[in-house]
């Protein structure tokens, strides 16, 4: 791989998933290995960034600060086992929005790309769900599949085979013996 730069779905791939959405830092839960894989990036020379749509604050579930503070709690937990995250973009609007943000549309990967003046091409993107693999896919980016949160059930719906890995650990662990 050419890059030093990994994206990363937040939900179900970083933290554990649930369809009542995640509303406080009380209820963001890493998945086990999920940070430690982060850090083990970072360590590796990539620098990590989440890509995250959040309709919760559309849909009055929850409110920018309380984003914010799973995100505090995030970066806190993940320092204690030597790892980061370089930037968080999320997306706030709701699913029938014409947003350009929202994944499955391409927005926030091109806003990444911008930020942080890279290429997008053979930039992984790690996602859980079929919107995480058609923005990679629009952007240019490289989509992969992970089968926590709601992978399994996106793996089996699937229309074109992804390259897919139980978690986020096996991922890196692929990355980094092919990088």
């Amino acid at each position: 791989m050419s890059t030093s730069l990994v994206i990363l779905d937040r939900d179900g791939v970083i933290n554990e998933d649930s369809d009542a959405f995640v509303k406080t830092a009380d209820e963001w839960r890493p998945i086990p290995g999920s940070l430690e894989a982060i850090a083990r990036l970072n360590q590796a020379g990539y620098r990590v960034v989440v890509c995250t749509n959040q309709s919760g604050i559309a849909r009055g579930l929850m409110r920018s600060e309380d984003l914010h503070a799973m995100h505090i709690k995030m970066d806190r937990l993940l320092a204690q086992v030597g790892g980061q995250i370089d930037a968080v973009f999320y997306c706030p609007d709701a699913p029938d929005s014409d947003s350009e943000c929202r994944k499955p549309a391409p927005g926030m990967l091109y806003d990444i790309a911008a930020r942080l003046h890279v290429d997008l091409r053979d930039v992984p993107v790690v996602g859980d769900s079929e919107r995480d693999l058609l923005a990679a896919a629009s952007a240019g980016a490289s989509p992969y599949l992970v089968r926590t949160g709601k992978g399994r059930w996106t793996e089996r719906k699937l229309s074109e085979p992804v390259q897919t890995f139980d978690n986020l650990a096996a991922f890196v662990d692929y990355l980094l013996d092919n990088d």
